[in-house]
Order: C-alpha cells, then sequence, then structure tokens
C-alpha cells in the first residue's frame, strides 16, 4: 500500500492486487461490502465508494440483489503486483533490470554475476573454433529430447567429484538454471501449494514461485544451513511439496551447510512427500566441497541441478538436472512439450570450454581472486560500519548488516541515483525480516578501483 493512500483507495488497491495475482477471476464474487469492511476495519460506505468507482473503471461490476463481481476478460500475470506491495527498489525483478540494463559507467555491487572480463573468454573462443569444424547436424540439427550425450556423460563424471551417483540416463539438459527449476516446478506443483526456501535465499526463485502461484514459506537460515526447527514446524505445518536451496556456496550468505545439518534435514524429510532442489551453480567456486543432499540421499528425493553462465559464459545458456531415474521421463517429456527438442549448440560449445585444458587454470585463478576481493571488500565496508553476517571461505557474496537504523531500500534508492546498484535484503527475504542487510558481490565491488562505491556508500549513509 502507499503511504498517501486514501481509505478508499487502499480498497481499490486491495481488489486490483487480487485481480493481478488471480487470486480473484473474472466472475468472482467480491467479498459483500459488510465483510470487507469488517475484514479491513473500515467503514462501510468507503467499501461501497470503492467498489462504485472499480464499477466506473470497469475493473468489477455489480448484479441488482446479488454483489459485485471482477469483470473480464482475464488479466495478463504481471509479477510485480503477485506478493506484498513493495517498494520498487527492493523488488527482486527491479534489481535484475537494474543490473542487467544500467551502462558500463554503473557500479554493480548488487548484481549476482563476475565482471565480463573474468569470465573464461579465451577457452569460448577455442571452443567456438572446435565447434565450427564438427559435423553439421551439431550445428544445425535439434538435440535429442535428453540433451548431448557427451554432455550428459561428462556431468555424470563429474558430479561423482562430490560423491553424486549419477548415471547420464537420469541427466536431463536445459536451457538455464533458471528453467530447470522452472521445469521441475511444473512437473511437481500446483496453484496454492506450499514451497520451502531459505530466508534469506535468491530473490529470483521468489519471482518464479510467484509465477507458478504457490505459497513460498520462508525457513530462516543459519551458518551451518536451514533452522531445522524452524523446518521440522514448516513440514508439520504446511505439507510442503518442494525446498529450493543452495549447495555448496549459499545465495546470498555465502554459507555452506554442515554435514550434521544436512543429515538430519534428510532424516526430517523422512515420511513426506518433500521434495528437494539442490541448486549448485556455485560448485566450482568451492575450495573444499561442502556436502551435496544428493550424494547424502542418493538421487532418490533430491533433484541436483545447476548451470555454468557464472563462470564461463552468460550468453551461452545451458543448465542440466540430475534426477531420480522415475522423474525422468516425465520431465523430459515436459520439456518437449515447451521447449521441443532444444538446442545441441550450447551444450557442445560448453563441453569443449569444460574439457579445454584452460578452465582448471582460470578458475584457480578466479578463486584467488575472489579471495582477495572479499579481504578487500570486508576491510572497505568495515570503515563505513556495514558488517558482515558472516566471513564466507569463498564464492563472490558477502552478507552485510547496515548501521543500526539504516534501512537497505531507502541506502538502495538513494546509491542508484548516483550510480550505485545495491542489493537490499528484503528482495531476499521471504518474512521481509532482511531490511536492514544488503548483499555485496566482491567481485564486481573490485571493480571500483577509485572506492566510488564506499563514498557513495558513506555520503548516503550519513545523510540518512
Amino acid at each position: 500500500m502507499k503511504p498517501t493512500m486514501t481509505r478508499i483507495e487502499t480498497v481499490m488497491d486491495s481488489v486490483r492486487m487480487k485481480i493481478a495475482s488471480r487470486a480473484y477471476l473474472p466472475g468472482t464474487r467480491l467479498p459483500s461490502v459488510r465483510a470487507q469492511a469488517t475484514a479491513m476495519g473500515l467503514s462501510v460506505s468507503t467499501v461501497v465508494e470503492a467498489y462504485e468507482r472499480l464499477c466506473a473503471e470497469e475493473v468489477i461490476y455489480s448484479r441488482q440483489g446479488s454483489g459485485f463481481y471482477v469483470a473480464g476478460p482475464i488479466a495478463p500475470l504481471a509479477l510485480s503486483e503477485i506478493g506484498p506491495r513493495l517498494e520498487r527498489e527492493v523488488d527482486p525483478l527491479w534489481i535484475s533490470r537494474q543490473s542487467l540494463e544500467s551502462d558500463a559507467s554503473v557500479l554493480k555491487p548488487g548484481c549476482g554475476w563476475l565482471p565480463t572480463h573474468w569470465m573464461y573468454e579465451a577457452g569460448m573462443r577455442r571452443a567456438l573454433r572446435t565447434i565450427a569444424r564438427a559435423d553439421r547436424s551439431l550445428l544445425t540439427d535439434y538435440a535429442p529430447p535428453q540433451g548431448l550425450p557427451a554432455l550428459r556423460q561428462f556431468l555424470a563424471r563429474r558430479m561423482g567429484a562430490t560423491a553424486i551417483e549419477a548415471s547420464p540416463e537420469q541427466i536431463l539438459l536445459t536451457d538455464s538454471g533458471t528453467q530447470a527449476i522452472d521445469l521441475i516446478c511444473r512437473f511437481f506443483l500446483q496453484p496454492g501449494d506450499a514451497v520451502l526456501v531459505d530466508d534469506p535465499c535468491y530473490f529470483n526463485f521468489h519471482a518464479l514461485l510467484r509465477a507458478h502461484r504457490v505459497n513460498a514459506v520462508g525457513v530462516p537460515f543459519t551458518p551451518t544451513g536451514p533452522d531445522l526447527t524452524a523446518f521440522e514446524a514448516a513440514l508439520r505445518q504446511h505439507a510442503p511439496r518442494l525446498y529450493i536451496t543452495n549447495s555448496g556456496i549459499h545465495n546470498p550468505t555465502g554459507a555452506a551447510l554442515s554435514s550434521v545439518t544436512a543429515h538430519r534435514l534428510l532424516t526430517l524429510a523422512e515420511g513426506t512427500d518433500l521434495v528437494i532442489i539442490e541448486d549448485d551453480i556455485f560448485a566450482d567456486f568451492e575450495s573444499h566441497p561442502a556436502p551435496r543432499l544428493a550424494a547424502l540421499d542418493g538421487l532418490s528425493r533430491v533433484i541436483h541441478m545447476g548451470s555454468f553462465s557464472k563462470t564461463i559464459s552468460a550468453s551461452m545458456r545451458c543448465g542440466y538436472i540430475a534426477a531420480p531415474s522415475r522423474w525422468v521421463d516425465g520431465l523430459t517429456d515436459l520439456k518437449i512439450a515447451t521447449q521441443f527438442g532444444g538446442g545441441q549448440l550450447a551444450s557442445a560449445v560448453l563441453l569443449a570450454a569444460l574439457t579445454d585444458s584452460g578452465y582448471r587454470k582460470h578458475m584457480a585463478t578466479i578463486r584467488l581472486r575472489l579471495a582477495q576481493g572479499m579481504d578487500h571488500c570486508l576491510g572497505g565496508l568495515g570503515k563505513i560500519g556495514i558488517t558482515p553476517w558472516l566471513a564466507p571461505q569463498a564464492g563472490m557474496f558477502v552478507w552485510c548488516r547496515l548501521p543500526k537504523g539504516a534501512d537497505a531500500a531507502k541506502i538502495a534508492s538513494a546509491c542508484l541515483r548516483l550510480g550505485v546498484v545495491l542489493a537490499p535484503g528484503n528482495a531476499f527475504s521471504q518474512s521481509q525480516g532482511a531490511g536492514d542487510f544488503l548483499r555485496f558481490n566482491v567481485a564486481q565491488c573490485m571493480e571500483d578501483t577509485d572506492n566510488r562505491m564506499l563514498a557513495v556508500l558513506a555520503q548516503v549513509l550519513a545523510d540518512i
């Protein structure tokens, strides 16, 4: 709700939001004016006036002696209208848009990827030259339904390094990591289902779950994984169908799952219908691999997925799913229904890059640079009173608390006007309980050789 709304506008806004989120479909009867007034703590006359104005706008219509109904046809799905009304600065889709659309002059410590020149460009160019000489079918034909066999074989061997036993037949290639999660959600979820997410978690999980019109339930995240007491309570109360989490390096906190937490989490899930999605997109940033739920579970109720957009190329899109055998055919059929055959060019290029002799050296360099960037970033932020929730052992993210009384959304809005894109905490929080947190990308902070970000932050903190 906007702070300057009148009571009548508040009622109108509430109805519009429910229509936009499809809680009210065309033909749905609205609550009676008395019921709405009681629910919102307003007078009957206020609700009557609000309904009449919505009728004038042809958003709803009245039937004599029957009540008020939602007009049709159904409106396009508006993700920004689903869920609580937030300032646009803390909307997950807003953060993505600002990070993707801003020009090179804008600093992006709030974005979720490495600087362009940190990526594996040399290996990509070698891979493109190799694939350009490949058989014409690789350049022009559809891929098999599960994706390029050679890449699936490689991924099966690769997952073995973290004790995940998956055959190539259990692996399905997708166009991206996001598409992989979307495909899994389409396969398992119905509107209204409950889905557990870490609080905080990667903000695009929130946007994706809104699109599927499900009930996202946040579970507080600790330095060793989800709070198991809260996790157990959520299992009993909500009977969730899915739990989505990061394995290895957690986004946004940079924490790592402990063995004890992993074992206890899987024990709690026994005897339920819960399916766990384990997003392993940051695997190659780890110095010492954390436990994988898919390894401990033996790919029984855990689906493992990932991509290489963070380490090789965000332009050459390709993700993967490793799933229990009983679900692979259904996921493959759904992929055909929504994507048909899929392409194999991106898969072939990525396979060539991953098996290139330079990739391991490239990632060793990236891990070193990120470790240096973490020290640089934490040192600079500490000087202006911004403290880490924990000091991550690897990866690009650090989750930081602002000085007492500071509002991350207001700070992000002010910094944006000064050419700095930040990622406010509540974009990551289902409970909206991270209003004094920011996520920083240490790689992007290192690009700020003039310390402009720190100067801008210090100025804004002093002014607010």
